[in-house]
């Protein structure tokens, strides 16, 4: 392991208040110091990062990385290769492959294929035997294996009673119940969000009463047991509301928002495009509105990709038939530099939290920081870098994006983790 010194970048670290032009200087896999012209060791490689942002290595607390079970779509280890070249260094994978992860055998299974790849790996166990809804898993278990939390992603605990259950149970160990907010009767048959765009195309509509139903409920249920909640993918201006209203209360809970949410409205879906379906779908402009300034303000907690990646053959079909789900990893942090860094609604700082501090503290893991004798896991950035989003050349297997050909702003140039250069572009 070579050490490693990261010479004039701007340090972002919202953790200890530093945001700075400075050296890092990385030893033995730990950040070893952090300040103005750091001396090299004589054996240190020196990477000369004028210009460029220096900052914790990201986290993407939502992932869907399909193994077992699906590797044509994705697989632990280039699911990992893309994660690394956006910028993220530690991800956390849902529960719902084939099999399921709601046991010690399966969980142990991704821990030990992502011991070899390029990115952190932290498995999200099931709440629920199958996904089915009918009984817990042994969830003290599941974290002795190396889950850090659990979900139904991509069902919702329908049962309030299960839910209710487990959010005591996860209080033994201040677990973390993250829950996909929707009532499958409301939803059930519907392609799009219910509103003028979906009445114009003649699709079958998902009133956005299906997740802001569930948020209502899961936010009581966590205010009644105390136990630790986090919502999956908000996407409506009333489920904003509601949050705002629990973090008055002082419910624990916490929320994320994806890229996808944050930067498209359903006038995408009058392409029919089947890159556009998703689960919840995407909302009005007056809901996008609204998420944006609940992610600039705090009361969403963070940005998580949803990465959900599906096959060419999957998505080529009719609308209503297409699997919901995008991939998002690999252009995260762009969009996020494009949309919202670049045109000042958002500062470098806050998204360094929302891409990294904010994450790694909701799930406890030891990420988000360059303190010194953290681990090295770093992101560096240039914000100015120009490139045209190319699906044929992503690491994920997928290719089911809908910001294919887009221009953007700032990208990932270099991912450090452990000390070690894990994905570099090489400069012309």
């Amino acid at each position: 392991m070579t050490d490693l010194l990261l010479k004039n970048g701007r340090i972002i670290d919202p953790v200890n208040s530093r945001d700075e032009v400075g050296d890092i200087l990385v030893r033995k896999g730990r950040i070893a110091g952090v300040g103005a012209d750091l001396t090299p060791g004589k054996s240190c490689q020196t990477i000369d990062v004028s210009g460029k942002w220096c900052v914790p290595g990201l986290v993407d607390m939502h992932v869907h990385l399909r193994e077992p079970g699906r590797e044509d779509k994705e697989t632990i280890e280039s699911g990992c290769r893309a994660a690394v070249a956006g910028g993220f260094t530690s991800i956390a994978c849902m529960p719902n492959t084939n099999p399921v992860n709601d046991c010690q055998a399966v969980t142990r299974f991704i821990l030990e294929k992502a011991a070899s790849a390029p990115a952190r790996v932290y498995p999200v166990a099931a709440i629920t035997q199958g996904l089915e809804g009918r009984r817990l898993t042994d969830m003290a278990e599941l974290i002795d294996s190396g889950a850090v939390a659990f979900s139904d992603d991509g069902r919702c605990v329908t049962n309030t009673d299960h839910l209710r259950r487990a959010l005591d149970y996860v209080r033994m160990f201040d677990g973390l119940i993250i829950e996909h907010c929707e009532d499958p009767v409301l939803s059930e048959g519907g392609a799009m969000r219910e509103g003028y765009v979906c009445t114009t195309l003649g699709l079958p509509p998902i009133p956005s009463l299906a997740e802001e139903i569930m948020v209502a409920r899961d936010i009581r249920v966590a205010e009644y047991t105390g136990g630790r909640l986090h919502i999956a993918h908000v996407s409506s201006r009333e489920s904003v509301r509601l949050l705002q209203e629990a973090r008055q209360r002082g419910i624990r809970v916490t929320a994320e928002v994806t890229p996808h949410h944050l930067f498209l409205t359903d006038d995408a879906v009058r392409s029919f495009d089947t890159h556009t379906k998703m689960n919840p779908p995407l909302g009005s402009q007056a809901d996008r509105d609204a998420l944006e300034d609940a992610l600039i303000s705090g009361v969403i907690d963070c940005i998580a990709s949803d990465h959900a990646p599906h096959t060419v053959q999957e998505k080529m079909v009719e609308y209503t038939d297409a699997p919901n789900g995008v991939i998002g990893l690999e252009t995260t942090l762009p969009l996020v530099m494009t949309r919202l860094v670049h045109t000042r609604k958002m500062t470098p700082v806050r998204m360094v939290e929302v891409l990294s501090v904010s994450p790694a503290r909701i799930l406890g893991i030891d990420a988000g920081t360059l303190s010194e004798e953290a681990r090295a896991d770093i992101t560096v950035i240039d914000p100015e870098r120009l490139w045209i989003v190319d699906p044929a050349r992503f690491q994920s297997k997928s290719r089911n994006t809908p910001f294919g050909g887009l221009s953007l702003r700032g990208s990932c140039v270099m991912t450090i983790m452990d000390g070690s250069i894990v994905f570099q572009i090489e400069e012309s």
